[in-house]
């Protein structure tokens, strides 16, 4: 045998090296736990700040530098509870536990995140685990509270059994108070927020199951379900989106998408076209959400009024307040009753214009569109008394400037005095050709077309804006003998009507009136026209 084989030098390398390794290991592991010391001690100083962030970096990284470490989880639980991730919390609390059983600190925390998730049973188990083995007062009181919370619950439960919404939302909301964490307590007082016709209230809850329960797919659905309920179709699509993103093919939320994507489509593009004031797309939009939505209520609802505007922005001022109806029986909306006032003014029903005024006034006294409106509607009926510049030239409300020049022509041709004999007749002709050359003046003019449109007479004296009426101001190309003419005139309106038709006779050479036109003009002591 080899001498080096036995040698002690060799021998000696040997140990050296095993030595080595070993020292190498223990400095390793002791700068691994210096890391993990500096890392808490770095998170203790953020948690005191209240940067809870920082504090959880620093944390993560001792828990990643040493998972054995029951210390580490509960540092890192402490700052998730604080942060309201009481999954997580829980997840580093049972870890805590499962490495050191005796920590009554971990177990402590437990049961507070368990007391407020609802979990009842888990909370009075910690409680009661760290009353028997400290005697610690505050753990009793706390098992005590949790055992009455579990009696609570299952007497709310019974109340809704029995269909005591009311007494079992009180009792409910006492619950939530200590368990705000709890989604199935929230879901049950949404039921019967629902069951109370309080859809607002069940919203929040349910939305706070959303979030407590990341894949609540039936939360996202239920929610869909009263936005659509509400008429809310724009916020049902995108609750409903939430659900798919989670479950594509989701039994109850993909047929629900369909629909509602459809009716959120007719109901936004009517929008847009009332706001555009492209009123047959407004109308043609509404009734197709009417068409695809059949049954509920709020939805149609929407759908009426838009109607309701659009239709007698239209033309179809019958239609209109049909649509204003079918809307009002669902909703006493301050402003479809508004809308529904403007189409009896359009068709002239003032007294019941004013009445849905009044009924708005009625519950809402600082309504200033209601205010504005009546105010307009006593004008109109006291204007229509008088002159109606609309009826003169048998014109609705809505005409275009176009439409009112057509029908001034056609007026004007048919009561051209000249086409009457001498005597009542005549003289009722010239009345009426002054009353259409006003509405022309008028009706063609947007500064006085407006002011009569809100009530006042532009061409009446009293009404203290009238400066003046020139009745024949602009004939164009009007067809007297086969002759175009244009001429232009002006004097005050309260003049004789026989003067102003004697004038126009003068302009256009109509010989039988010359005489009296000499008359007339000696007895105003106003000079012939050139």
């Amino acid at each position: 045998m080899e001498y080096w084989q036995y040698s002690p030098y060799k021998v000696s390398s040997a140990c050296l090296l095993f030595l080595s390794l070993d020292l190498l290991f223990s400095v390793g592991k002791g700068n691994v736990q210096d890391e993990v010391m500096r890392h808490l001690a770095l998170g203790g100083e953020f948690l005191a700040r209240g940067q809870l962030q920082d504090a959880l970096h620093h944390f993560h990284s001792a828990v990643e530098g040493d998972p054995k470490n029951y210390l580490t989880y509960f540092k890192r639980g402490t700052v998730y509870f604080a942060l309201g991730k009481s999954k997580l919390a829980v997840q580093d609390f049972d870890k805590v536990l499962d490495l050191k059983p005796d920590f009554g600190g971990a177990r402590n925390q437990r049961g507070h995140i368990l007391l407020k998730q609802g979990n009842l049973e888990g909370a009075k188990a910690d409680f009661l685990h760290i009353f028997q083995q400290e005697n610690n007062g505050d753990a009793y009181n706390n098992f005590i509270r949790a055992e009455n919370l579990q009696s609570d619950v299952a007497i709310a439960e019974a109340h809704i059994n029995e269909n005591d919404w009311a007494t079992a939302v009180d009792l409910l909301s006492r619950i939530i108070e200590v368990c705000p964490w709890s989604s199935y307590l929230r879901e049950l007082r949404s039921q019967c927020y629902v069951a109370l016709n309080d859809p607002l209230s069940a919203i929040l809850d349910l939305r706070s199951t959303t979030k407590l329960i990341p894949d609540n797919t039936d939360g996202f659905y239920k929610l869909s379900l009263l936005h659509y309920q509400l008429g809310q179709a724009h916020e049902s699509l995108k609750e409903v989106r939430e659900c798919l993103k989670l479950d594509p093919d989701h039994k109850d939320c993909f047929p629900h998408y369909k629909k509602v994507k459809k009716v959120d489509k007719f109901l936004t593009d009517a929008q847009e076209a009332q706001e555009g004031e492209n009123w047959a797309v407004c109308v043609e939009s509404a009734n197709k959400a009417l068409k695809t939505e059949t049954k509920v209520p709020m939805i149609k609802y929407q759908a009426f009024a838009k109607l309701c505007v659009c239709q007698a922005k239209n033309g179809e001022e019958s239609e209109a307040l049909k649509s204003c109806n079918e809307g009002l029986a669902i909703s006493r909306d301050p402003d479809l009753l508004c809308d529904r006032a403007e189409a009896h003014l359009v068709l002239e029903m003032y007294d019941d214009a004013m009445k849905d005024y009044h009924e708005v006034l009625e519950h809402h006294e600082g309504f200033q569109r209601a205010k504005e409106g009546l105010q307009r509607a006593q004008r109109l009926q006291k204007q229509s008394e008088k002159r109606d510049y609309y009826k003169i030239l048998n014109v609705k409300r809505s005409a275009t400037k176009r439409e009112i020049i057509k029908a001034y022509r056609k007026a004007a041709q048919q009561w051209h005095p000249d086409n009457f004999p001498d005597g009542t007749e005549k003289k009722k002709a010239e009345k009426k050709f002054i009353d259409i050359a006003a509405a022309k003046e008028v009706l063609t003019n947007e500064e006085k077309r407006a002011k009569f449109d809100a009530g006042e007479d532009p061409l009446d004296p009293e009404s203290g804006s009238h400066h003046g009426f020139n009745p024949f101001q602009e004939f164009h190309q009007f067809q007297s003998g086969g002759s175009p003419f244009t001429f232009r005139f002006h004097f005050n309106y309260h003049l004789d009507t026989h003067f102003v038709i004697h004038v126009w006779c003068r302009a256009v050479n109509c010989e039988r009136e010359t005489s009296l036109l000499g008359n007339v003009l000696s007895e105003f002591r106003i000079k012939t026209p050139p």
